[in-house]
């Protein structure tokens, strides 16, 4: 028991699938924490899940998917501790119904793709920035309904998201081309409209998401398209940034020092305003961005 590591079972969770989320593994391995750690009380639970929770976020760099993840869990522990007097049966209905949340979340994106295919029409063209896999369940399955549509892929750098969405879209047989970052503002007239994933929605409606995001979505208002964020509810996050300084992340800060070897160097994920968005996609239905805060306080306070 004194072994258990919540970073490597977290970990161990995203190796074995590679469909899961990053909340969904961080809920995954804060369940197996009960199992494993058998807590005596209530309070002794919050702790420790509390303490692991800290742990798994410091130890995983961009971890704000992560943290909503956690944030999930805590809030479902603390809302249903004090259900049952029988503290061994009130902890044995947290295992249960973790698990049942994470089952259920597993089926979001089958969620998403049914409520999300009303906004795909027959000869769209879609920009795509970064690979989502909820954004990739959407395009399969209007695939399958056969509507006949196009993506444009941007290359998504630093990343090799890009490929790997272009690569997919090519083995279900949807015409889908790629292009540079950079050529983002001379196709965007040529698109009908732009689709995105997110690492997480924050209480504003905005959404924190791979670099780059921000500046399709700015592209995409001057140019009259319609943006479209598609993600799972479970990404909702507790946090309120003004501006993409406000992410405070390690890799935002300019490094001069950096090798020449190295010379790459600033953020990889970015902040995009709710005024960017034209709406979310997500399992609970299609909101406007202004909506995501309500979802949050049901989530939190209901």
């Amino acid at each position: 028991m004194s072994d258990f590591s919540i970073t490597d079972t977290y970990l161990n969770f995203l190796e074995e699938d590679p469909d899961i989320t990053m909340p969904i593994a961080a809920i995954e391995a804060l369940v197996t924490l009960l199992r494993v750690k058998n807590p005596k009380t209530a309070a002794e639970m919050i702790n420790t899940i509390k303490s692991a929770a800290k742990d798994l976020t410091d130890s995983i760099p961009n971890s704000i998917s992560l943290r909503a993840g956690c944030d999930i869990f805590m809030r479902f522990v603390l809302r249903n501790t004090h259900i049952y007097g029988d503290w061994e049966s009130c902890k044995q209905h947290l295992i249960e119904n973790g698990q049942l949340f994470v089952s259920r979340s597993k089926m979001s994106r089958t969620k998403i793709a049914q409520i999300g295919v009303q906004f795909i029409a027959d000869d769209d063209i879609i920009l795509v920035h970064g690979f989502s896999r909820a954004v990739f369940a959407l395009f399969k399955y209007a695939a399958e309904k056969f509507i006949r549509f196009r993506c444009v892929v941007t290359e998504s750098r630093p990343t090799s998201q890009g490929m790997q969405l272009y690569s997919l879209l090519k083995e279900r047989g949807i015409p889908v081309i790629m292009v540079v970052d950079s050529a983002v503002g001379s196709v965007i007239d040529q698109v009908n409209k732009v689709f995105v994933g997110a690492e997480g929605v924050a209480e504003s409606g905005g959404v924190i998401n791979l670099v780059g995001t921000c500046s399709v979505g700015v592209l995409a208002r001057n140019a009259r398209k319609p943006f479209y964020v598609v993600t799972e509810c479970h990404k909702f996050v507790r946090m309120f940034p003004l501006s993409p300084d406000d992410l405070s992340l390690p890799e935002d800060t300019l490094d001069f020092s950096r090798p020449a070897e190295k010379p790459l160097s600033g953020p990889t994920l970015d902040y995009t305003a709710q005024e960017y968005i034209t709406a979310l996609i997500t399992d609970l239905g299609v909101l406007t961005p202004s909506a995501v805060s309500e979802e949050l306080i049901k989530m939190w306070y209901d």
